[in-house]
This record gives C-alpha cells, sequence and structure tokens, in this order.
C-alpha cells in the first residue's frame, strides 16, 4: 500500500485550505513514535480553524509532550471536499505531526465541546478504520476517550467510547496515559484494562452502566460491574498557578477562529446565571495570580510573535485587580506592542473604562449579553442588571468614543412571553432613539439572538425547551419588528439546529442508533448551517421510530432520574432545585450561587 504521505502530497492540490492537512506549523511538537512509551492523538471534531482556537487542546497537547515518554498529535475533521478525496483514494484519516493513521495510535482522546459536532465523531471513527462501536473494538484497536463539556451528559455518544474523562484533564491526562500502559504491558484484555482505569476519580467507562427503562423513560442506571463507583465525580485542578499552562502554542499556517494568544485568568464564575453549563460544571472559582499571568504572557508572546493576548475567562472583569493587571501587562509588553482584549465585559460603567483603556483609540464596536429585554425575565435567568445599568454603560461608551455595538439576547427562556421577545425589538429601538438624541448620530448596532437550550447540571436542567413552531413564531416577531428599525442587523441561530441540539443536550443512550442513521444519511458538520439537513436527521428518527419531541420538550421532575444523574459536576442538585424554585420566586437577591 502506497504510504499517506505520498498520497497526501496529491490530494493537497485538490482542496480548499490545504493547510489544513500539512501539519508543521511553529510550535509543533515532533517526536519519535517508536521512543515514546505511549502515542495518543487528540481529535478535534470540527474543521482546523476552529480546533486550532480551542485553548483546552493547547493546554492537554502541552501537557502530554512535556513529558518525555508520552507523545500527543492532532487531528481535526477533514472538510468535505478532502473527505471525499480519502475516501476515493483510500487515505486513512492521520495524524497532522506525523501523517501516521489514527487506528496505529494507543489513543484517541475527542474533545467534546458541542452536541452538533458528534457526527463527525462517527464519521473520523470510520474515516480512520476504527469500530464505531466500543464493543466491537478488537484489542489492537486504540482506546477512545471523550472529554470537554459534552462529556458531562455523554449518553447518546456513550456506546461509541471506550471512557470518558469528566472535569479538567491537564494533570490528570499523563497519569491516566501512563496506568494505560502498564497496565497493557501486563497483557490484560481490553475490558479489564477498562475495568482498573475506571477506579480512578472522573473516570466514566459506559459498558459497565446498564440504563433501565420504566414506561419508556429512563429509569435509572445499573452497575454491572461492582469495582467502579455508582456515581463518577469529576477532576478539578486546584492550584493554577502550579499546573502546566501553554507557553508555546502551536502558530496555525492559517487564520483560525481565534488567532492571537490567550491567558486564562481564572475558571469558575460566581454570579451563578441560571443557563450557564459552564459556570457550573467550572466550579469552584480558581484564580490564576496576577504574576503568573504577566509571567505566561511574557512567554506565549515570545515563543509565537503574536501582537495581540486576550485575557480568558467566563467573566474577565471579575478578577480582583484587573485594572492593576493589565497596568502590569502593558509595561511587560511595552516593546513588542502587544495589543491586550478582554473577551467578557459587563455591562456596567467599569467595563466601558477598561474597554476604552485596552483599546486606546481603536475603537471598533464593543460586544455585551444581556440576555433578555424585560428586568422581570433577567431576573429569571439570574442575569442581575436593570435598563438604567445598560442605558448608563452605553452611555459611557458613546461618550468615550464607541459607535459600534453587539448585542446577545436569547429566545424561548423559562417563563418568556411574547411580549418579552417584543421587547427585545423595543429595546433596540430605544437604544437608536436615545443616542441619536444625545450624539446628533448613529450608532452602529447588531443583534444576534439564539435560542435557549436547557443544559445539564444547570437550574434549568428540568425545564423543556420551547416548542419548535413557537420558536419559529417568536424569530417572525423579531424579522418583522426589526424591519421597522433600519440599519440594525439581526442574526439568528437556525431553530431546527437549537431543537437537534436540546435533543442531544437531554438524550440518553437510546439516541446512539440515531446519531449512527444519521451519519450514514450524510450528516456532516450539523453546526454549520450551510451543511445542516434537518431532514435528513427527521428521516433518521422516523426510521427508527423514535420521537425526538420526548427528549426536547419533556419537563423534568425533581425526583426523575436524569440521564446524568450518574455523573456529578460538583454542584450538588440540592442547589440547582434551590436556584431553580427561586427563578420563579422573584428571589434574586441570593447572589453567587456557585463560589
Amino acid at each position: 500500500m502506497q504510504q499517506p504521505d505520498a498520497k497526501l502530497k496529491q490530494l493537497l492540490s485538490q482542496v480548499q485550505k490545504p493547510a489544513r492537512y500539512m501539519g508543521n506549523e511553529w510550535n509543533t511538537c515532533r517526536k519519535e513514535h517508536a521512543e515514546t512509551a505511549v502515542r495518543m492523538v487528540l481529535a478535534f471534531p470540527d474543521i482546523y480553524e476552529v480546533g486550532m482556537s480551542n485553548q483546552g487542546l493547547k493546554i492537554l497537547y502541552e501537557s502530554v509532550n512535556s513529558l518525555p515518554d508520552l507523545l500527543m498529535e492532532r487531528v481535526f475533521a477533514p472538510g468535505t471536499d478532502m473527505e471525499e478525496l480519502m475516501r476515493e483514494h483510500d487515505l486513512p484519516l492521520f495524524a497532522l505531526e506525523s501523517q501516521t493513521p489514527l487506528i496505529e495510535f494507543d489513543v484517541v482522546g475527542f474533545s467534546l465541546q458541542y452536541e452538533l459536532s458528534y457526527t463527525n465523531v462517527l464519521n473520523m471513527l470510520d474515516l480512520a478504520g476504527i469500530s464505531l462501536y466500543s464493543s466491537e473494538r478488537s484489542e489492537s484497536e486504540p482506546l477512545i476517550i471523550g472529554g470537554g463539556p459534552c462529556a458531562f451528559y455523554p449518553e447518546p455518544l456513550a456506546p461509541f467510547f471506550d471512557l470518558f474523562v469528566l472535569g479538567e484533564s491537564e494533570e490528570f491526562l499523563p497519569k491516566l496515559l501512563n496506568d494505560y500502559n502498564e497496565l497493557k504491558n501486563q497483557n490484560l484484555k481490553r475490558n479489564e484494562i477498562l475495568a482498573r482505569l475506571s477506579e480512578w476519580e472522573g473516570i466514566y467507562v459506559p459498558a459497565f452502566y446498564q440504563p433501565v427503562y420504566k414506561d419508556g423513560l429512563l429509569y435509572a442506571m445499573e452497575r454491572t460491574d461492582p469495582r467502579v463507583p455508582e456515581v463518577i465525580k469529576k477532576r478539578a485542578v486546584c492550584d493554577l498557578d502550579s499546573t502546566i499552562y501553554p507557553i508555546y502554542p502551536i502558530v496555525p499556517y492559517i487564520q483560525a477562529v481565534h488567532d492571537r494568544a490567550v491567558v486564562e485568568l481564572f475558571r469558575g464564575c460566581s454570579r451563578g446565571c441560571r443557563f450557564c453549563q459552564a459556570g457550573y460544571t467550572f466550579s469552584p472559582v480558581r484564580r490564576r495570580s496576577r504574576e503568573k499571568v504577566v509571567d505566561t504572557a511574557k512567554k506565549q508572546i515570545a515563543a509565537t510573535g503574536y501582537e495581540e493576548i486576550s485575557l480568558s475567562s467566563l467573566s474577565s472583569t471579575d478578577y480582583p485587580g484587573l485594572d492593576t493587571l493589565i497596568n502590569d501587562l502593558d509595561q511587560a509588553l511595552t516593546k513588542e506592542n502587544v495589543k491586550c482584549n478582554l473577551p467578557s465585559l459587563r455591562l456596567d460603567s467599569y467595563s466601558i473604562r477598561l474597554a476604552d483603556k485596552l483599546h486606546q483609540g481603536r475603537r471598533s464596536s464593543l460586544t455585551f449579553a444581556p440576555e433578555a429585554a424585560t428586568e422581570r425575565l433577567r431576573r429569571v435567568i439570574k442575569k442581575n442588571i436593570s435598563e438604567a445599568d445598560i442605558f448608563t454603560a452605553f452611555s459611557d461608551a458613546v461618550d468615550a468614543g464607541w459607535q459600534g455595538f453587539k448585542l446577545y439576547f436569547m429566545i424561548g427562556l423559562p417563563a418568556e412571553k411574547d411580549a418579552d421577545v417584543e421587547a427585545i425589538v423595543y429595546f433596540c429601538q430605544k437604544i437608536r432613539q436615545y443616542f441619536r438624541k444625545k450624539i446628533k448620530r448613529k450608532i452602529n448596532l447588531s443583534v444576534s439572538v439564539s435560542t435557549f437550550v436547557p443544559k445539564a447540571h444547570t437550574p434549568f436542567q428540568w425545564e423543556p425547551q420551547l416548542a419548535l413552531s413557537q420558536v419559529i413564531k417568536r424569530q417572525e416577531i423579531l424579522q418583522k419588528g426589526f424591519k421597522k428599525i433600519p440599519g440594525v442587523e439581526l442574526s439568528w441561530h437556525e431553530a431546527e439546529a437549537s431543537f437537534l441540539e436540546a435533543v442531544f443536550a437531554r438524550g440518553d443512550r437510546g439516541l446512539a442508533p440515531v446519531l449512527e442513521r444519521a451519519w450514514r444519511l450524510g450528516c456532516r458538520f450539523d453546526g454549520w448551517s450551510e451543511q445542516f439537513s434537518f431532514k435528513k436527521w427527521q428521516q433518521a428518527f422516523q426510521e427508527l421510530n423514535i420521537d425526538a419531541g420526548k427528549y426536547a420538550y419533556r419537563r423534568f421532575h425533581y425526583d426523575d432520574f436524569l440521564p446524568w444523574d450518574h455523573l456529578y459536576c460538583g454542584v450538588d442538585k440540592e442547589v440547582f432545585i434551590r436556584e431553580h424554585q427561586k427563578a420563579f420566586s422573584g428571589d434574586t437577591h441570593d447572589q453567587g450561587a456557585v463560589q
């Protein structure tokens, strides 16, 4: 058989953006496979430009490769043009660094960030020649593991994975790989190795848990091996200063979605927005010291040559002493002429002052996320900010010279009414009119509206998603309303895609056959509107006689067994119940449900 690298050279001239598949970028780590004990490839089920923007991928890449006896390479979902050529020329999916086929690695780890990337997971396994189902894999096939946000509610994917890692794994993954290697060297069978690994905190092996159904609904998860825990607890890094963080991130050949250096300020969030899964699953709040942030920023800039650095977190303006930190960064990076960026701003005057300082005259646009346009609905979701606060922030921004703004809203939130949707239009109209009078000119305003998806491990996990027909109706209300506000750009997420996201965010293992069937019907890149085919998904559900609505529209009760109840995110269910009850009682005084 012709070697993959020779075939690859023939194909690169026939695809868009061949740099996606070449490897050899600046700061790439290349090791001899024969000289390492364990070889892992980290798979991101989306295109290169999206995957290379993921900070978790960069953290794990440096964490594993910092050890001499471990190796990690990367692979991304090939574009549809590349996939077609790979299948036509019998070229198996390969890792970028060495062009080694995935099936020759010891471990393949998928970063699971988004429900609508699940068909890409199956497609990548198939392109690699790896058996789709864990139960069908031979002893010689790689161990297939999953991590990331979706690992906290992975049941629709469970039959395809050997194990999942819950929580933060930069400290743990090297230990897991070494342990796996030791067990494999003892000539233990695959099943026994998985049983031994399941004794680690944070490891979920689906094969050892059997779903129990009653009247067609999931009733419990029963262990099939007494050695595995009843409830799997997540792993968390205690001290961010002492754990590894990338100081030699790979610099892509082509522009990634986020093309800049990134330093994480802290994990977790104390605000407790009731719809926000990340705020709960990344709890508790843990911060990097100011000294560590500055030192990491200096090293990243020196290693990459980037001219911009982003200070990331779920709510960066909550970092204590942020003004001092920015001053320290300015002094440390003055010679390099590096610009700092805060990706998440609150709607308050402090954030405006920070933005004004950071941009230093380069005022393009500011992004804010009120999420809801009425104070009543903001209280429900615990986005505790008044309309007066919002207008004060906008006024400060305009006074500072900002002329462009992007606003994020959600529709379909619990307790939402048509009037709350109409209020989005009125709210934006009021902003335009206010500043037309105040500054005698128009401001540039763009509005993005997504559909609420109830997520596991949040106070709204019991809530159903708004019916698809109602979502479409409310999108039509917005479209009609914004036609009356010329110059405001409105964008929205496809209602059908959000519906499917809810199905898989709330689903159990009964959805695995649907996932496989949809993939075989040609579903790929479902998160991309130009690729998404709702008709194919409808066909898959119909062929298997499965009602998708029973997953998206079911209202759970507190005593129901949830498909993720055997996976502990670090926050007790009683906290979620209390916050859920407060959402509809009007009690929003308890700031910061998660510390």
